[in-house]
């Protein structure tokens, strides 16, 4: 059964774009057929895989207003898995949905045609706790969030959780949190290691092992249009999220 999970947290800055490439290469590299999907209308994935979003006609807002086919949308890149990008047109998308039938189910309905060809497709959602991340909780079947290992990320994690389980109670019953995954942590600082421990100690989901290190090379891997697993695989943040995926796949 195809896994898809949603990257969530609707605070920005958290890593969730560098999780879902990273994550999304990683388990490439371990066989996996696998679909990005960019739900920001930032388009931070689509820009960071290469694409040049200005001129992209076929992206996953006209997918979701069913004005092309998903098969026709989705390119592949250079870096393994799929991708099914956005321009700042799905900015529109909240508002043109809110009015439709059933609409916290068009990403679900328009997932179906593919989701057989994947073995994981990661949705990467906007900051916020909109229709368009709620779309992503009704489709997904799993949820990764990423936590910068800072006070003020921690805090909102209760909101999130709190969205998490509305949407398990009225519209995704088979919904679940994967885990809590802490990201840019700064080992040469208290706070970081206290705020660390209590991710771990107050919130009563899984929180993975792997810690993604704070790193520079963050920053310069989508400048050069590369995963952190292409650019410097040698870095203990590309070494985490194969780590990640080796245990997705446990």
């Amino acid at each position: 059964m195809t896994r898809i999970i949603a990257i969530a947290n609707q605070k920005g800055g958290v890593g969730k774009t560098t999780t879902t490439i990273s994550l999304g290469v990683a388990l490439s590299r371990e066989n996996q057929r696998v679909l990005l999907v960019d739900l920001d209308p930032q388009a931070a994935l689509s820009v960071s895989l290469s694409l040049a979003v200005a001129q992209l006609r076929e992206t996953v807002y006209r997918v979701l207003l069913s004005e092309v086919p998903i098969e026709q949308a989705i390119r592949g890149t250079h870096s393994g898995p799929d991708i099914l990008p956005a321009n700042i047109d799905l900015s529109a998308a909240e508002l043109e949905l809110a009015a439709q039938m059933g609409r916290e189910r068009f990403l679900a309905e328009a997932l179906q045609p593919v989701s057989s060809k994947y073995d994981f497709i990661l949705l990467d959602l906007p900051p916020s706790l909109g229709l368009l991340a709620v779309n992503a909780l009704v489709a997904a079947n799993e949820v990764i969030i990423p936590v910068q290992c800072e006070y003020l990320a921690v805090r909102a994690l209760t909101l999130l959780l709190s969205t998490i389980d509305k949407v398990q109670a009225k519209l995704n019953p088979q919904l679940r949190v994967a885990g809590i995954l802490p990201t840019m942590f700064n080992g040469r600082t208290l706070h970081s290691q206290e705020v660390l421990d209590e991710i771990r100690s107050t919130f009563r989901v899984h929180v993975f092992p792997m810690v993604v290190k704070h790193s520079v090379r963050f920053k310069e891997a989508p400048a050069a249009g590369l995963s952190i697993i292409d650019y410097a695989p040698d870095q203990d943040g590309a070494q985490a999220y194969t780590a990640l995926a080796k245990e997705l796949l446990q």
